[in-house]
């Protein structure tokens, strides 16, 4: 049945789409990558601060009343819950509103929300401003990897989304340095150095904010909400500056796309494409995101205090452990990245996560028969978080390209708040459970517990993850408002394989 909202207001044909997807590597795709990509370097920072910093946020003169448990499981659980709320609203706002927009919007929550975290007097402020932040996060995920998956070329998408997404780790080497100086009381007093780092996130999330503003808005999303002037203008530019550069004349683009524009599409056809035409794809979609969502918001959330409590780590030296893992997290995308374009999205995609996960068991195996140290310890997380940050990227990348493009932004909302929800909730809250309670065997269970549902995840990837590999998006899946060529019997929903 349709609504006003899904009205057609026009019929374009263009090659918008093959226009985009056959430009060379660019000045103008860097502007692209530095502009939307960097501010997962601030949620790597944001999130491996307050991890680093548990233990000094628990000491007695820290100016908050609140313990390592709260901290590590409720404040974590409390921004991953923003997150999951922030993606769904802003989800919902990208696909209406434009991807420009919305990733203003988005960065501007968060820092306004991390500012406030910086003033944090009380539990319940802190607590707060925690669900602020991650609101803010939540929406950057879902309108930038709808930006990036559709301003850059196919030939280079899966590698970019990886290394863009995989950049958090770079925020968290950060975040785990950064740490160790502010912790360090002979330079700040124990009640002003974990202040000063949120203050510092704030200062290079205005940076990265100046540099967005030139970020342009996505000709697809244009094209298909009735703005196809803007769109054409916008490419033809974009060609020029490319050409200009390259010192060469750009190839002929390859096939049309006959769009019928609509200003908005309605909520339950977006609900029945997700779940009526592309079942398959949403089951991958939820494993991929619970998996990787588990592993990494229930452990890596208490990587700190586990080196406190179990290897008697000083809580200054954590800083330094960390930023060796999550630098070891961030080489995986970094130099798998490439694979995922040539050797192909499915056997790359369900390998990272089956072997991650099967990686993590030997880790708990090690860890329970007290073979590990905090050198060695960190030696095997590096290992497993390797190939598991490649895999964990990857979720965002498939979700992002899976699914006709209306439905683009609320897609990688939806799989990321209930896939998040289901592990990054539940997650931190038992982890700081098992991790309080100082026993062993309590940390290998939640150890266990995310290997399984890795290797859970790579298994559903192996039979229904889509070879996208160097494919247009509207190749992977048709557009809602596209309108068959003459003669053309539109696709089966899930046959391209």
């Amino acid at each position: 049945m349709s609504t006003h909202e899904d009205e057609v207001i026009g019929t374009v044909t263009t090659r918008i789409p093959a226009r985009l997807d056959r430009l060379p590597w660019s000045r103008w795709h860097w502007m692209i990558v530095i502009g939307l990509g960097t501010v997962w370097i601030l949620d790597g920072l944001e999130v491996t601060i307050v991890g680093s910093m548990a233990g000094r946020l628990s000491e007695d003169g820290s100016g908050l009343p609140i313990t390592d448990a709260q901290v590590t499981g409720t404040a974590a659980a409390l921004y991953v819950a923003g997150a999951c709320s922030g993606a769904l609203f802003f989800g919902w706002l990208t696909d209406r509103y434009g991807r420009k927009k919305l990733f203003l919007i988005t960065l501007a929550v968060y820092l306004a929300a991390t500012a406030m975290t910086a003033l944090s007097f009380s539990v319940w402020w802190f607590f707060l401003f925690r669900f602020l932040t991650g609101f803010g996060i939540g929406g950057e995920y879902a309108a930038i990897n709808s930006a990036i998956d559709e301003l850059i070329p196919s030939k280079y998408r899966g590698r970019v989304d990886l290394i863009i997404n995989g950049s958090y780790w770079l925020g968290a080497v950060g975040g785990a340095l950064l740490s160790v100086v502010a912790l360090d009381t002979d330079i700040f007093a124990i009640d002003v150095g974990w202040r000063f780092t949120f203050g510092l996130g704030v200062v290079l999330g205005l940076v990265i904010l100046l540099v967005r503003r030139h970020v342009p808005e996505s000709p697809r999303w244009m094209l298909i909400h009735g703005r196809s002037e803007g769109a054409e203008e916008l490419v033809d530019a974009v060609e020029h500056r490319v050409e200009e550069e390259k010192h060469v004349r750009l190839p002929e683009p390859g096939r049309s796309i006959t769009i019928e524009q609509r200003r908005s599409i309605g909520f339950v056809e977006i609900a029945r494409t997700l779940f009526h035409a592309y079942p398959k794809r949403a089951v991958l979609g939820f494993s991929l995101f619970i998996g990787q969502a588990f592993l990494y918001n229930a452990i890596t959330f208490g990587f700190g205090s586990i080196l406190v409590k179990f290897f008697d780590v000083p809580t200054g030296n954590t800083g330094y452990y960390f930023a060796v893992i999550a630098f070891g997290n961030f080489l995986g995308p970094l130099l798998l990245g490439r694979l995922f374009d040539t050797v192909g999205r499915r056997p790359m995609i369900a390998g990272t996560y089956i072997l991650s996960g099967l990686l993590l068991f030997g880790t708990a195996w090690l860890f329970d028969r007290g073979s590990l140290n905090a050198t060695t310890m960190t030696a095997c997380w590096c290992v497993v978080l390797f190939f598991a940050s490649a895999g964990a990227s990857s979720a965002y990348l498939t979700v992002s390209e899976i699914f006709p493009m209306e439905t683009r932004a609320m897609a990688i909302a939806f799989f990321y708040a209930i896939g998040t929800a289901a592990g990054g909730i539940s997650g931190p809250l038992l982890f700081a459970e098992l991790t309080e309670s100082g026993v062993v065997g309590d940390a290998v269970i939640a150890f266990c517990v995310g290997a399984a549902l890795m290797v859970l995840a790579g298994l559903v990837a192996l039979f229904f993850a889509v070879a996208a590999e160097g494919r247009s998006l509207e190749d992977i899946a048709t557009p809602l408002s596209a309108k068959p060529a003459a003669g053309d019997a539109p696709p089966p929903a899930e046959a391209a394989r």
